[in-house]
């Protein structure tokens, strides 16, 4: 790989919200041009009218295609040349467009390699159609058969989702035994390659209220959740529960855990949210593409009043770099691994031939 800093792109997200200000009050530290360079997709007008409403003079470098990025400057690559109409604080139709021309040009230099991970300001669901959250999107745009799910991350707190955006009433019968299975490992790789925990611990969350008492309400922990459990750990990987999620995170449970598995939106975000809104990091494991986004919403309440705070879009850059440099570390190993001197143990012809070579060498051959 030649030798340069890692790119970043970075969308600019639903352009109502808050995501020119937190960018832009992120690159306002210069340190963060050392530690790699920044590409925002979207406009330039744009990004100019939230500078001068929110008086955050970051400067940033037009361009036009990723390959003329400066390793240290804000580069502003145009994905939108026309006038968008910018109405902080409401989400509409324009903007979500504005949010999917970002994500597109973004993902279409990730698959000719002139990126290498991506940062996704926030967007607004209701204003993108057919838009179901971007893992998702991204999962289906990439189109190589990988699954993807996204995982909330802290210092202290990893929560993925076993279902994610589904209804209440939805809710049970989506939870399937080889949903879990599938998800718990995404989960597992993504701890041990991503993340450089070598041995992680998972705790699975119940669906039911206190476990759903032995059936009195509801027997999903015994047909399906437990039996998926059973059948994890029989291959090797430190799965636990299912906990009743009230008493888990009322006890502080979570800390002697490496990751969380939840069954719903509300189970594993609300709890996150409560301890790590400002600094938390929404991360998409499973895919090859590494993309992260800050915890927090478009918050359109605030936007344009320079309220919110940019540590946790800080981290989610953070947290991109760490990831891609683990990943270099965890394949490295892989990428020549040291030949076998016989295939099986039962192939005693091969192991003759080895043994004989090592007896050789020691009479001076």
């Amino acid at each position: 790989m030649e030798d340069r800093k890692i790119r970043i792109a970075i969308t600019h997200g639903d352009t109502n919200g808050v995501g020119y200000e937190v960018i832009l009050k992120t690159f306002a530290d210069p340190m963060m041009f050392e530690l790699c360079t920044p590409i925002i997709y979207g406009s330039p007008r744009v990004a100019a009218y939230h500078s001068k409403t929110l008086g955050i003079d970051t400067p940033f470098t037009i361009i036009s295609n990723a390959e003329e990025a400066n390793e240290n400057r804000l580069n502003l690559l145009t994905v939108i040349e026309e006038e968008v109409k910018v109405d902080l604080g409401e989400p509409t139709s324009e903007s979500g467009e504005a949010a999917k021309k970002a994500i597109d040009r973004a993902l279409a230099d990730y698959k000719t390699g002139l990126v290498d991970v991506l940062v996704t300001a926030p967007v607004s669901k209701n204003s993108i159609n057919g838009f179901n959250g971007h893992t998702d999107y991204i999962e289906k745009a990439l189109d190589n058969g990988e699954k993807g799910m996204t995982i909330l991350t802290n210092e202290d707190l990893r929560v993925a989702l076993v279902t994610n955006n589904v209804a209440i009433k939805d809710v049970a019968e989506s939870i399937t035994k080889q949903k879990i299975l599938e998800k718990a490992r995404i989960f597992h790789q993504a701890l041990r390659r991503d993340m450089r925990i070598s041995s992680p611990r998972i705790a699975v969350l119940a669906l039911n209220p206190r476990c759903g008492e032995d059936g009195v309400l509801g027997d999903e922990e015994q047909t399906i959740i437990k039996p998926a459990i059973d059948e994890l750990s029989e291959q090797g990987i430190q799965i636990f529960g299912p906990y009743a999620a009230d008493d888990f995170f009322g006890r502080c449970a979570y800390f002697r855990f490496d990751g969380v598995l939840a069954m719903y939106h509300d189970q594993g975000q609300t709890p996150f949210k409560a301890v790590a809104y400002e600094n938390g990091v929404r991360y998409s494991a499973g895919l090859e593409l590494i993309r992260t986004a800050p915890a927090h919403g478009a918050n359109f309440a605030v936007a344009g009043k320079n309220q919110t705070d940019e540590q946790s879009l800080r981290n989610a850059i953070y947290t991109a770099i760490d990831v891609w440099r683990n990943r270099q570390d965890f394949d490295e190993p892989l990428q020549n691994p040291l030949p076998k001197l016989y295939h099986e143990r039962r192939d005693d012809s091969e192991k003759v031939r080895f043994h004989k070579k090592v007896e050789g060498k020691g009479n001076g051959e």
